[in-house]
């Protein structure tokens, strides 16, 4: 009997702000023993055609992109993201949309650069677009700024509360929530709920916007993921039972940005099977 499928949902390189290019990631999947891994990059297509062109034998790609979405129903916004799988990257309205998001994340970090700069810090917004190598540019790109000025030591505690996580923090303009769900769909894609519960991330958005986001079209929600305690992920998988949605789980991998590593957290055959059945955008795609 063969082993079952490995398959990890979630993961970036540096079209956004991951560390390995398109191309070394879906190699780095191989050789990590998945069978098959998404390429999720923060509101962009970039790295699909590199990644296609590069993908090993016995891989199969899942073309997707992670949306950065806010919800409007606290004071202020709670920021959460959207995995979106397998949509048409030609989609007028969510290319149009993803356009505007990635502007206004390079519009923020020059902003965070600037505050930054007025307290004496020495980071520089030409390294940091130099640094992030055409790809969207994301308070990564500004953490790795910070290391190499050795004012932090890791990405972790550059995001801690002295640093990007609230003294030099500031709001993106991101996509409403369910305006991002029913984007997705249009597109033909199949949207998935990206760390739901990870409470140490910062604030969480209830239950109750979960059931509203299923019936406007949500498919699943992510609950493997290194950043849900195990009472997190039982959580997830409860809620997403009572409402018939997917369950996923992903290693979030980023590179040497973050220590976990590929196919730390993997999906359910039978889950990426309902995902490749609900998409209408593009199919995988899986080399000899």
């Amino acid at each position: 009997m063969s082993a079952p499928a490995r398959i990890d949902l979630h993961t970036h390189s540096t079209a956004s702000d991951g560390t390995l290019g398109p191309a070394e990631l879906v190699v780095a999947a191989a050789e990590a023993g998945l069978d098959v891994v998404a390429l999720t990059d923060h509101d962009t297509t970039a790295g699909w055609a590199p990644a296609v062109a590069a993908l090993p034998p016995g891989l199969t790609l899942i073309r997707g992109a992670e949306l950065s979405c806010r919800w409007s129903g606290a004071e202020p916004a709670i920021p959460l993201h959207l995995l979106a799988y397998l949509f048409d990257p030609e989609s007028p309205e969510l290319v149009a949309e993803l356009a505007r998001v990635r502007l206004a994340r390079e519009e923020r970090g020059e902003r965070i650069v600037r505050l930054l700069q007025a307290d004496g810090i020495p980071v520089s917004w030409t390294e940091i677009l130099a640094g992030a190598a055409g790809g969207t540019v994301g308070r990564p790109h500004i953490a790795q700024a910070l290391i190499r000025a050795g004012l932090v030591a890791t990405t972790t505690e550059a995001f801690g509360p002295d640093w990007l996580g609230e003294r030099y923090r500031l709001p993106k303009d991101d996509i409403d929530v369910f305006r991002a769900v029913e984007l997705v769909r249009s597109a033909g894609g199949v949207p998935v709920f990206a760390h739901p519960r990870a409470s140490r991330r910062g604030r969480i958005v209830p239950d109750e916007l979960i059931v509203d986001l299923a019936a406007a079209g949500l498919a699943g929600l992510e609950a493997d993921h290194e950043d849900h305690s195990p009472a997190e992920r039982e959580h997830v998988r409860r809620l997403a039972a009572e409402l018939d949605l997917l369950v996923t789980g992903s290693s979030d991998f980023h590179g040497t940005h973050k220590t976990v590593r590929l196919g730390a957290h993997t999906t359910s055959p039978e889950a990426y099977e309902r995902i490749v059945g609900l998409a209408r955008g593009v199919t995988p795609v899986a080399s000899g």
